[in-house]
């Protein structure tokens, strides 16, 4: 495989767990993440647990903007390798607030954890031909398009999450027999060289993975983010039942701040981009090149039921959780 200037370095801080759900295993670390305002006297302190990729540019942003000290918080932002990391410390009051995708929080909440979303996170671009996340494979390959897949080895990140559940819902839509595809669980850094030696047919790839691919010669078949489910809220903020209760006003004070962070995100696309060195060790020339989510104000209600649903027909729930009580509160 053509090898790429800086690759290394740059997946050095990326190898965790991005828009899967992580391991249930995988460990928390404080020592890597900016605090705000490094404990500055009058404001409340509150920690937020946050994964190392594109998505959360608009918490180091509003950090670095001073829009959350406007709402009179100091914000301590901890690495973890996913969501399935920052869930039990949201659970076990560890941690305030945290950073997942939308399968695993209706996963979660369907077995009974008491989370709800508080704020959006990345959301799809809803361009299939230019969006964060891409379905990749080699320019010779005879995947040409979604029904292709039927049949192929795809390599995926976590197994029985976003990706592959909206993948298959989009060659369901396609016409072709979902259940047919191989998936199969590796990092986002390995899939490239996977796909390179032949080991899997085509990759779901997020950013930067999908720049690093694309520079490789690798070919967008479509992106499973941007289709089936339209405008898809990808990812969201969270925190308990309980914090909320015991909270309200810190609640409603970390929504209002990261809501205008997610606003200012959107308005400053190159000034998100720049944040990006301040927690992941991205080269300036891929920096460049990177296509960012979305950052919208408000999580897509009906792209969360849709997600829910196909998560019920994939058997990745038993049932639809409450999802009023997941749903941000209007």
């Amino acid at each position: 495989m053509k090898k790429i200037v800086g690759a290394l370095a740059l997946v050095a801080a990326l190898s965790l767990t991005a828009c899967g759900g992580g391991s249930p295993s995988a460990g928390v670390t404080d020592d890597a993440a900016p605090s705000a305002s490094g404990g500055a006297a009058g404001l409340e302190q509150i920690e937020v647990g946050v994964i190392p990729i594109v998505d959360v540019a608009p918490i180091y942003l509003g950090v670095k903007e001073g829009i959350f000290e406007k709402e009179g918080l100091d914000v301590k932002l901890t690495l973890a390798q996913g969501g399935a990391a920052i869930v039990p410390a949201i659970t076990s009051k560890q941690m305030d607030f945290g950073f997942s995708n939308v399968t695993s929080m209706i996963v979660a909440r369907s077995k009974g954890l008491p989370l709800k979303m508080v704020a959006p996170g990345g959301s799809s671009t809803g361009n299939t031909k230019e969006d964060f996340a891409a379905v990749m494979t080699k320019p010779d390959s005879d995947i040409k398009e979604i029904k292709d897949l039927v049949g192929k080895k795809v390599a995926v990140n976590t197994l029985n999450n976003i990706s592959d559940s909206t993948i298959s819902e989009a060659v369901k839509k396609a016409g072709g027999d979902y259940t047919k595809i191989q998936f199969v669980e590796m990092p986002f850094p390995d899939m490239a060289a996977q796909l390179d030696a032949g080991n899997v047919d085509a990759i779901a790839a997020v950013e930067p993975f999908v720049t690093i691919a694309g520079a490789d010669g690798n070919v967008p078949v479509f992106s499973n983010y941007a289709e089936p489910v339209k405008d898809l809220t990808v990812a969201v903020y969270f925190t308990s039942d309980d914090y909320i209760k015991e909270n309200p006003e810190t609640a409603a004070k970390f929504t209002r701040a990261m809501t205008a962070s997610q606003k200012f995100a959107d308005e400053n696309p190159e000034k998100a981009k720049a944040v990006l060195p301040d927690y992941t060790t991205l080269k300036p020339e891929v920096i460049e090149k990177l296509t960012m989510p979305r950052f919208l104000t408000e999580v897509n209600e009906a792209s969360i039921q849709e997600v829910a649903a196909i998560s019920l027909d994939r058997g990745l729930i038993d049932k639809v959780p409450d999802m009023a009580a997941l749903l941000p509160t209007k």
